[in-house]
This record gives C-alpha cells, sequence and structure tokens, in this order.
C-alpha cells in the first residue's frame, strides 16, 4: 500500500510496487512526483525527514535536513520570506541517494534513480492539473506572492501547471546522480543562482550537505513502541505528549467529548514547554535531550494537568507545511517520509533557471544568545518534520505522519490516541475533528482552534474548563493534511491519506 497526498503522487509510487520495487523505492518515485505536483508544500529546494523499517522491526530513521551556511555570523534577522530567509541548505535529493545505498543493499532494490524520476519528470515536463490544496494556498498568498521575484511567472493558481525548468534539473539528476545537485554542473548554477538573488549560501555549504542516518527515539504506550527521528527534529515533543497521555486511562478521555480534547491539549502545552530545549545535537552537550522523555519527568508533567481548568497559553505558533508519504511493500518493509519548504511556498525565492523554489528553514532559528537553537554556520535548525512508527510485537504496525509544524505533533497526539486507545480504523481516525493551539496566521489570538463539526457541546465543555475556543470549518486545511498505514498481526493492511488532502491510499 501507498499513501499520498496527492493522487498523481500515489500512482508513481503505486507503480513502482506494483512492478515488484520495495517501499523505499516507491517513496522516491511519489516524492519526487509529490516534489512537482505540490510546489507549495514541497520541493527539491527543501528536506525530508523519514523513518524506516523492515519487516521484522529494524527500524531506523534518515534526516535529510540541510545546515546552515558559512555566512551566516552577523546576522540581526530572521525573516520569514526573501533571500534573507535561504539560510540553510536543501538536504532533499542527497537523501535519495543514501537510500538508494540501503535499499540496494538491505532491502534487495534495483531500480535506479533515473527510474524512479521518470514520472516527476513526465509531470514536470507535459503540466497537472493545479490540486485544491496548490488554488487555495496560492489565492491565500495573493497580498505577497508579487513581491517574490521571479514566482508568479512559475505558478499559477488554477488549469494546468508546467514547470520545464525543473524538469531539466530533474534530468541532470536522473542522469548524474544526487550529488549532482551538492557538487557538479548544477550545483554551480544553483550556487549562482542563489547568489544572484543574495543568499548567503555558497558552493561550498551546497558541498557539505548530507543526509544522516540515526537512531530513532522510542516510548512505550499501551502495548505498542512509538518511535520517532531525534532531535533536532520535534520528535521528542510527539513522544512526550504520548508519554503524558499514557498516564490517563482511555475511559478518561472519550473520544467525541470535551474530556477527549481537554487532556490532549493540556499534554500539547505540557510537552511543548520543554521544546526550546531542542536544538541541533552536535552544538550542544551530550545527553542534553534525555531528561525531556524520563517516566518521572512526564508523570510529573502529567501529574499537573487539571481535568477541570486549562493552563494559560501565550505561546507564539510557528507555521509551516509539509507533506506526508508512506508505503509497505510485498514483504512488509515500511517506510514513511515527510519533506518540506517550511511555509507553504518556502522563501519565495526562484533560484536562477534551475525551477528550484528553495526553502525557507533558516525562519526555525533563533537569535536569542542564550538559546540552544541560536542561528550558528553549520548548524540544523530546530526541525518541526517528525513522521512516526509504531511497532507490535516487534514489528511494524503503524506509520503516520501530517502536514503542519507545530500542528504536527498535536496532530499525530490525536491520531494516535484515536486509532490506539480507541479503536478506530486510519479513515474514521483521520475523519474526526481537529484541534490547533495557538496563534496562526488565520487567526493571531492566543485560542484553541476546533473544527465546528466537533459539535456545540464539545465547545461549551471545554469553554467552561477556560479554553477559548474558535472554530474552523469541517475539514479545514488548516488542520494538517495526515496519512496513516496500518499493518495488523494477521497482515492485513488497511491506510488512507487526509480527505483534507487531494491524495488517497492505493493498495495491490
Amino acid at each position: 500500500m501507498i499513501v499520498a497526498p496527492h493522487g498523481l503522487a500515489a500512482e508513481a509510487g503505486h507503480a513502482v510496487l506494483k512492478a515488484g520495487g520495495n517501499a523505499i523505492e516507491a517513496l522516491i518515485a511519489a516524492g519526487s512526483a509529490l516534489a512537482v505536483v505540490y510546489p507549495h508544500f514541497c520541493g527539491l529546494g527543501g528536506d525530508a525527514v523519514w523513518m524506516l523499517s523492515d519487516a521484522r522491526g529494524d527500524v531506523t530513521s534518515l534526516l535529510g535536513i540541510g545546515q546552515a551556511g558559512e555566512n551566516v555570523s552577523g546576522i540581526t534577522a530572521l525573516p520569514p520570506r526573501g533571500p534573507a530567509s535561504t539560510l540553510t541548505s536543501a538536504c532533499l535529493v542527497d537523501g535519495w541517494g543514501r537510500l538508494l545505498d540501503l535499499s540496494r543493499d538491505r532491502w534487495g532494490g534495483a531500480q535506479t534513480l533515473s527510474q524512479l524520476l521518470e514520472p516527476a519528470i513526465l509531470l514536470a515536463d507535459e503540466g497537472f492539473v493545479v490540486s485544491p490544496s496548490q488554488r487555495f494556498w496560492w489565492d491565500f498568498r495573493a497580498a505577497e506572492r508579487a513581491s517574490w521575484p521571479g514566482f508568479e511567472a512559475r505558478f499559477v493558481g488554477q488549469g494546468l501547471q508546467r514547470q520545464p525548468a525543473l524538469a531539466r534539473t530533474l534530468k541532470r539528476i536522473a542522469a548524474h546522480g544526487p550529488r549532482e545537485f551538492y557538487e557538479g554542473a548544477l550545483a554551480a548554477e544553483i550556487a549562482a543562482g542563489l547568489a544572484a538573488v543574495g543568499s548567503p549560501l555558497t558552493a561550498r555549504d551546497l558541498a557539505s550537505t548530507e543526509a544522516r542516518f540515526e537512531t530513532p527515539l522510542r516510548l512505550a504506550y499501551r502495548d505498542l513502541t512509538l518511535c520517532a527521528p531525534p532531535p533536532p527534529t520535534q520528535g521528542v515533543t510527539t513522544l512526550g505528549i504520548m508519554g503524558l497521555l499514557a498516564h490517563f486511562a482511555p475511559g478518561e478521555m472519550a473520544s467525541e467529548g470535551a474530556d477527549f480534547y481537554h487532556h490532549l491539549v493540556e499534554a500539547v502545552k505540557q510537552a511543548f514547554l520543554d521544546r526550546g530545549e531542542i536544538a541541533d545535537p552536535d552544538f550542544v552537550a551530550a545527553g542534553a535531550f534525555d531528561p525531556l522523555l524520563d517516566p518521572a519527568r512526564l508523570a510529573a508533567k502529567a501529574e499537573a494537568i487539571n481535568p477541570q481548568s486549562a493552563r494559560p497559553w501565550p505561546h507564539v505558533y510557528r507555521h509551516g507545511d509539509t507533506a506526508f508519504l508512506a508505503a509497505v511493500d510485498a514483504e512488509g518493509r515500511s517506510a514513511c517520509v515527510l519533506q518540506s519548504l517550511y511555509y507553504d511556498w518556502g522563501s519565495g525565492v526562484m533560484v536562477g533557471d534551475t525551477g528550484l523554489l528553495w526553502q525557507n528553514r533558516g525562519a526555525g532559528f533563533s537569535l536569542d544568545p542564550a538559546s540552544p537553537n541560536r542561528l550558528q554556520p553549520g548548524k540544523r535548525p530546530f526541525y518541526t518534520l517528525n513522521p512516526g512508527l509504531a511497532l507490535r510485537n516487534g514489528r511494524p504496525h503503524l506509520l503516520y505522519g501530517t502536514q503542519g509544524a507545530d500542528g504536527q505533533p498535536q496532530t499525530l497526539a490525536l491520531l494516535l490516541s484515536l486509532l490506539i486507545d480507541h479503536g478506530l480504523d486510519p479513515v474514521e481516525a483521520l475523519s474526526r475533528p481537529r484541534f490547533l493551539l495557538g496563534r496562526t496566521f488565520s487567526d493571531s489570538r492566543d485560542t484553541l482552534k476546533l473544527e465546528r463539526n466537533a459539535g456545540e457541546d464539545v465547545v461549551t465543555g471545554l469553554a467552561s474548563r477556560g479554553h477559548i475556543v474558535s472554530t474552523l470549518d469541517p475539514l479545514s486545511p488548516l488542520g494538517g493534511q495526515a496519512g496513516i498505514i496500518r499493518i495488523d498481526d494477521d497482515g492485513v493492511i488497511s491506510g488512507a491519506h487526509d480527505p483534507r488532502s487531494d491524495g488517497g491510499a492505493i493498495a495491490l
């Protein structure tokens, strides 16, 4: 099975699985196609974080996270858009190379990168009909996009979208391999394009970019083991929320009532208080993150949750958009990935004639000298991407992830509780009303946003506990785009992508 937020991306991955390819190969095909058909959420100018497991439950994570450039010292502002936001390299493409090595050496993979990129190249060359999601975010940024040089000449908000320059870039990567993006003639062209718009990134920064395999974090929850990517991602935050919820019996949180949402929101608040400690492990002391999942610490935080009263919440919301894909192959090997430009449309900066829209992950740094996440040359920023993988009896059971920056841990906690505590199937869980805590670009108030189909009783119940509730439309684009695959003990696979997205699930 494969799930993706756009049908054309799912079809590209499905063709690989149907031909006998493995889950890694399928997601490279689907992910590269998605980088074409979902240009507002992801692209070759961005990053990706992967979770992988063979059928025996040997789990690993790949962090395809670009680092800050060498020339970022002295920067005094972190604007969300424009050349000054292009402070980090892009690592998506290097991840493909690392993954194909693993695919070949350990998963019996036989597909070449050239073969896997064919659907993406065709879509970029011949075009595709703009998705409702792209149209929404095109319209949403109508007041800003005219100030992004070259942007409106490359993208459209409706009708046929073609990207011939991106097709040429994909062909060069297919012909010369992933490192062409970082060290070849294409790299020189990218570096020149970045310099021309005033980005601090250089050819040396591209050449030093590489994805890393890392050991995932783990947390026991009910009868499952939840696995998440390590810092600088906020995977530790998602696990922290679930570690708090583990102290409450499912019966204390009926899945459709105010108690359910209240406990989730208060667990989110407690876990989010620790996010300021998350930073690139290369720049902090060894073991700095160990206390965040300490059982005694989580127990104390759970004890601090008042079942009848909301904790005040004045903290600022981080924006961001991503795209989630997952696949399980015929041998039971599993892979999932989030790939991203950070904000919708990233930095808004087009890089020369490469067709690349560059990410704005530099906005994820801090300029506070006391912050572990302060901007430094060669450092990776605090990272919102955190796809997850859950094991049952030591084997892959759930693959999950969502678009949505700060909304990611919130949506994942909701979905995991619905799936694990309340026994919902993937379609049911993805269809339930979502919440979003804190300020967003659509509402600057410190409110708890809730899709209104949760019901008036839930809104009233939350308000009686002190939550300041504002409502979103049912299946709101602001609720995120999540995906789930579930593998049962008998081998039955079920899955779905979000009804808030343009995709779905395809099974063999």
